[in-house]
């Protein structure tokens, strides 16, 4: 815990002074671009893979990166993704997901989580990952869950398109939807394209899109 006070104690010292205007400008207001949903590893953290500064990240962080149907009993996911979209009219959602996720481990490793029950339970919302996982052929268990990540990805998007603020929001072709994996050891992202149906680098491919930005009166 001393090194989390030590680090507290360099930014107010160091750090806040010199973003003194920003925090000015953020202290009774907040417009950031994009909604960026991760896993809650503490080895992925959004605003340092993508250089964002406060205020401009929404971020919303769980197990898995998982992102839960809308239902008649809705969540703090839920309500978040709400807000984030129709409150804060982000432009971009990204879903994004990494390697080595030990969520996504434990589902294509079929790992028993009977000592961790809530844990169990929130994985459920990535059957429909599994699933589609389980019916392809794997070289290894490495192969497999690096699969899984992928199709947890694929599946979120998903999930997300079916909250009525975000149907809406495609609808009035005022939000794009992203898919991301981030490579841990190489610092890579690839992105799922939505019309090829394949990641692809991020780097090499920056306009990359799950679900574009479309006029409002696109069929």
């Amino acid at each position: 815990m001393k090194e989390i006070i030590d680090g507290f104690l360099k930014f107010q010292r160091d750090a806040f002074p010199e973003r003194a205007d920003l925090f000015k400008r953020l202290a009774t207001q907040q417009n950031p671009r994009a909604l960026f949903i991760s896993c809650s590893d503490s080895r992925l953290v959004p605003e340092l893979v993508t250089q964002r500064e406060p205020g401009d990240l929404f971020v919303i962080r769980n197990a898995g990166n998982i992102v839960p149907s809308y239902g008649p009993e809705p969540g703090g996911v839920t309500a978040s993704v709400e807000y984030a979209v129709a409150a804060l009219r982000v432009s971009d959602i990204v879903i994004c997901g990494h390697s080595d996720c030990g969520a996504m481990t434990a589902i294509a490793g079929c790992h028993c989580l009977d000592n961790m029950p809530a844990v169990g339970h929130w994985l459920r919302y990535a059957d429909s990952a599994r699933v589609v996982n389980e019916a392809r052929e794997h070289l290894n268990l490495h192969d497999k869950t690096a699969s899984m990540v992928r199709e947890n990805v694929i599946a979120q998007l998903a999930n997300i398109q079916t909250h009525p603020s975000v149907r809406l929001a495609l609808e009035e072709g005022r939000i794009a939807l992203h898919g991301w994996v981030y490579d841990i050891e190489s610092g890579e992202i690839t992105a799922y394209d939505g019309v090829t149906r394949q990641f692809v680098s991020l780097a090499e491919n920056p306009e990359t899109r799950a679900m574009p930005y479309r006029p409002a009166s696109a069929a």
